[in-house]
């Protein structure tokens, strides 16, 4: 019975590390899948403005309206980063 303890406490470890190792990944392509969503609404939103420029479009409220969701999405982008760099200060002012 002593003996399969070590084995159990062995078990969770390595439990414990392949789940860190997972929501490492996994923050990483959320934070990763968010940048790209606001990279192509970027891109969305000069496409249009070009498209409005060249004719392609006649309604400039669609125009003003991706614009603003764009300019939106890099607002909250910027503030999610500000957060993330203070928690990670604030991490490592932390004594151990």
């Amino acid at each position: 019975m002593i003996d399969k303890i070590p084995s159990v406490g062995q078990n969770l470890n390595s439990s414990v590390q392949s789940t860190q190792k997972k929501t490492e990944a996994d923050f990483a392509d959320i934070l990763k899948n968010a940048i790209e969503k606001v990279n192509q609404i970027q891109k969305n939103a000069e496409q249009m403005s070009a498209d409005f420029a060249l004719g392609k479009i006649s309604n400039i409220h669609e125009v003003i309206i991706e614009a603003e969701k764009a300019t939106i999405a890099l607002r909250l982008t910027n503030e999610v980063r500000n957060r993330i760099v203070q928690a990670y200060q604030e991490i490592m002012r932390m004594q151990l």
